[in-house]
């Protein structure tokens, strides 16, 4: 094969493209991972404004602890990252209401169920379920040989393990709200409030609508390995680049690629630095992206068509990036906040504010005594595609106005002395993450047996795959990493 053709181009430094990309030069292949922006992360990215040092989104990354992925990339490569372990982790705060979520699970659990009102028998019970089934399904994560594509071994593994998946099959297709009402936890409101937060960030609905089995893994979210990067996300996506280039990969930033092409042998890829050609390509983009790159009518992708669908029935995000004086006698660590401001409303539109605040020890990120802070919340897509380019600045700019109501309504202490605010739409997280309409979280996992239809990497087209928080195994920046190196699994076997 001439010099000039490559084994796979990867089309994008999300952590889905940066892990498809490290696996393969780890296997020996000769890679090129090119990236739109002249930063890795994609939505979990570090960006620099005015001087200071942004969270583009995620801030809480699973998977650090030693056994698992990211700890154990850190390790094998060296990586220079510091993981910050924080306690609490994150911090519910509603009108009524003030909730921590501890690193030890029966911490909180204790916590919940002193609440007034609190059913402690009917807690106790959802949780226990709720723990089989995350240690069911997190052990696929813990174990990527265990993710699809399966070898002999790993179908032994899983036939040896079907008891634990048994307690699954019930609520299959069926909401989680239906376990709640088994375990008479309907009418909780804390608890309710609290799943319906953490659905709305996990699995992209609220607890009414979430895929049971997904949703009670992802409950287990804050409890594995989740912790801070020091300095930033995108420190650690700086790091899996370095570990790249020395595995022999090559990194082109500031590269968008334009066009893809398919031909008899493999792909031509145009892109702002000129045409590549490789046998296999990665595109780590959304389903809209990679049919905008193939530039094909409707109707001939329809695997690809239905995704982009369904992200389209998804979320945006509206947010406030901010500078703000460190609050008088606070800690001096990070700090995670999630407000709900009317537990009775839809989880959305500036109802349901997530918090990221730096800490002391984010060198970069705010000069000496100051924080930064991203500030999120979801807005509903299709909202902005009913509304005219003027219609949707008002209702964005009044989405941010509740934003900034909620702040200081519930986290005053953030809220004192702001010395810079920026704004941002779905339109500009467009720009920050070269995401389409600034679409965050691929998928909303609500419940249906669809999500079930595929449940490993497969082609889009011949030498062609899709990986990124659209397919399987979902929206984390784990999950979204494990996928990468699942699909660099099925290339590498074809090389």
């Amino acid at each position: 094969m001439p010099e000039a053709w490559y084994d796979a181009v990867v089309v994008g430094a999300g952590f889905g493209g940066m892990a498809t990309a490290l696996e393969l030069a780890q296997q020996g292949a000769r890679v090129v991972l090119c990236e739109a922006l002249n930063y890795p992360g994609g939505c979990a990215s570090t960006f620099q404004r005015q001087g200071y040092g942004f969270e583009a989104g995620a801030t809480l990354f699973s998977g650090l602890a030693e056994a698992q992925l990211f700890g154990q990339w850190i390790h094998r490569h060296g990586l220079a990252v510091e993981v910050d372990w924080l306690d609490p982790l994150v911090e519910l705060r509603t009108p009524g209401m003030a909730l921590r979520v501890h690193r030890d699970r029966a911490r909180f659990l204790d916590a919940l169920c002193a609440l007034p009102g609190a059913p402690a028998k009917g807690i106790q019970g959802f949780f226990a379920y709720q723990r089989q089934v995350a240690d069911a399904l997190w052990a696929l994560f813990d174990e990527p040989a265990l993710l699809p594509p399966l070898d002999v071994r790993a179908l032994v593994r899983h036939a040896a393990r079907v008891p634990r998946y048994v307690p699954l099959l019930r609520w299959l297709g069926r909401p989680l709200e239906r376990v709640l009402e088994h375990f008479g936890l309907a009418r909780f409101a804390p608890l309710r409030t609290y799943l319906n937060g953490l659905c709305q960030i996990t699995v992209q609905c609220s607890a009414a609508e979430a895929e049971t089995p997904i949703a009670l893994a992802a409950m287990d979210y804050y409890w594995r390995g989740t912790g801070h990067v020091r300095g930033g996300v995108g420190r650690l996506g700086e790091a899996l680049l370095e570990a790249f280039t020395r595995s022999g990969g090559e990194v082109r930033l500031a590269n968008r690629v334009k066009a893809l092409v398919p031909g008899p042998d493999g792909w031509r890829v145009a892109t702002r630095q000129g045409e590549l050609r490789a046998r296999h390509v990665a595109a780590n983009v959304l389903p809209q992206g990679l049919l905008r790159l193939l530039d094909l009518p409707p109707g001939r992708l329809p695997r690809l068509d239905r995704l982009a669908g369904h992200v389209a029935e998804g979320w945006g995000a509206a947010m406030l990036y901010r500078v703000v004086r460190a609050p008088e006698g606070r800690s001096l660590s990070p700090c995670h906040l999630e407000l709900v401001q009317d537990e009775a409303l839809p989880f959305q539109e500036g109802n349901h504010l997530f918090v990221s605040a730096s800490g002391a020890e984010d060198v970069g990120r705010a000069p000496e005594g100051f924080r930064t802070l991203t500030v999120s919340t979801h807005v509903p897509l299709r909202a902005l595609r009913e509304r005219s380019p003027e219609e949707q600045a008002r209702y964005v700019e009044g989405i941010q106005s509740r934003m900034r109501e909620g702040l200081a309504r519930l986290a005053p202490e953030w809220s004192e002395e702001v010395r810079r605010e920026m704004p941002a739409s779905p339109r500009t997280f467009e720009r920050f993450t070269r995401r389409e309409g600034g679409a965050v979280g691929g998928v909303p996992r609500r419940a249906g047996l669809g999500h079930y239809r595929e449940l490993g990497p497969r082609p889009v087209m011949k030498g062609l795959w899709l990986v990124g928080d659209s397919v399987f195994p979902g929206q984390s920046t784990l999950a979204t990493a494990l996928g990468g190196v699942r699909t660099a699994a099925r290339i590498a076997a074809g090389l």
